[in-house]
C-alpha cells in the first residue's frame, strides 16, 4: 500500500481522546492528578519502552503504545507517592517485553500495573466517582471511546461487555425488585466507561476473533459482576480482567484467527517488527 494512501495509526486518534479526557478531567472535574505522578509515569514509561525495544532488538523504537499507557495510568491510578506512579508505569511497559504468549501481550499493561500497585502497596488506588455518575459524562466517554474502537476495529470486546455486564445487573435488580434507577446509576459512572471503552478494548491483549472478543467480554463481565456484588470487593472490572487475560491464549487456540497489528501494511513481517508495541 502507498505510504500516503496508508490509515493513520489509530493509537493516535486514542492519544487525543485520552489526552482530552486527562485535560478535562483536571480542568473542569478538579482531579486530583499530582504533575510530578504525571511526569514519573510518562518518563519512566518511556524510558522502559526503548530500554525494552534496545534489548529486544527491535529495530526502532515506538513510543506510542508507552505514551497510551501513561495516558491511562495517569487517569485511573491515584496515589500520593511518586515513586509508586513511576513503578505503575515500569510494571505497566515491562509487562509487555517480559509476559508474553505465542507473541501477545499476556496481560493488559495498565491494568496488571493498576492491580499490582494496590496489591503491594495501600498508598494506590482507583478513584471511581471522580468522574460523576451522571449520564452525560458517561455518554461523552462513551462516544469519545468509540471514535477509537472504530478506528481499531475491536468494538466488540468493549459492546460485548458493557453489554453482558447491564444484562447482568438489570437481572440482579429485576429478582431483587429494585427500581430500575438503581442499575442504571451504576452503569452511569466515568470510570466503568474508561475501563469498557480504554482498557478491555487493548487489541494487542484480547483474542483475535470476534467470537473470541464477546466470550472474552461476557467471562469479564461475570467474574467483574462476583467481586462486586458477591464478594462485595470494589474495582470488579478491573480485578476481573486481570484475572481472565490468562484464557486469552487457549481462546485463540480454539478459535483461531490472526494477531492485530497496529500498522498491517508497514509489517510485512509481525514475528519482529511492532511485536512489543
Amino acid at each position: 500500500m502507498d505510504i500516503k494512501n496508508r490509515p493513520l495509526d489509530p493509537r493516535y486518534y486514542q492519544i487525543a481522546v485520552l489526552s482530552s479526557l486527562v485535560a478535562f478531567g483536571v480542568v473542569a472535574l478538579d482531579f486530583g492528578i499530582l504533575w510530578q505522578n504525571v511526569l514519573a509515569i510518562v518518563a519512566t514509561a518511556l524510558a522502559v519502552q526503548l530500554a525494552g525495544t534496545k534489548l529486544a532488538g527491535l529495530p526502532r523504537f515506538d513510543p506510542l503504545s508507552a505514551v497510551i499507557t501513561s495516558l491511562s495510568l495517569t487517569l485511573l491510578l491515584r496515589t500520593d507517592v511518586v515513586g509508586v506512579a513511576a513503578a505503575a508505569a515500569a510494571v505497566a511497559i515491562g509487562s509487555k517485553f517480559l509476559v508474553r504468549v505465542r507473541c501477545k501481550h499476556g496481560v493488559n499493561p495498565a491494568n496488571i500495573a493498576l492491580v499490582s500497585m494496590m496489591m503491594l502497596t495501600e498508598r494506590a488506588w482507583v478513584s471511581t466517582g471522580q468522574w460523576g455518575s451522571t449520564a452525560l459524562s458517561a455518554l461523552a466517554l462513551a462516544c469519545l471511546g468509540f471514535v477509537v474502537l472504530t478506528r481499531a476495529r475491536r468494538a466488540e470486546t468493549t459492546f460485548g461487555f458493557l453489554a453482558a455486564y447491564a444484562a447482568i445487573l438489570l437481572g440482579r435488580a429485576w429478582w431483587l425488585g429494585d427500581p430500575l434507577a438503581i442499575p442504571l446509576h451504576q452503569l452511569q459512572n466515568g470510570t466503568l466507561m474508561v475501563f469498557a471503552f480504554f482498557m478491555i478494548s487493548d487489541p494487542k491483549t484480547t483474542p483475535n476473533t470476534p467470537l473470541g472478543r464477546y466470550l472474552f467480554a461476557a467471562l469479564v463481565a461475570v467474574l467483574a459482576y462476583v467481586i462486586q456484588f458477591v464478594l462485595y470487593e470494589p474495582n470488579g472490572p478491573i480485578l476481573a480482567l486481570v484475572m481472565i487475560a490468562p484464557l486469552t491464549p487457549l481462546i485463540d487456540a480454539v478459535l483461531g484467527g490472526s494477531r492485530y497489528h497496529w500498522r498491517p501494511a508497514a509489517q510485512p513481517n509481525p514475528t519482529v517488527k511492532g511485536v512489543y508495541q
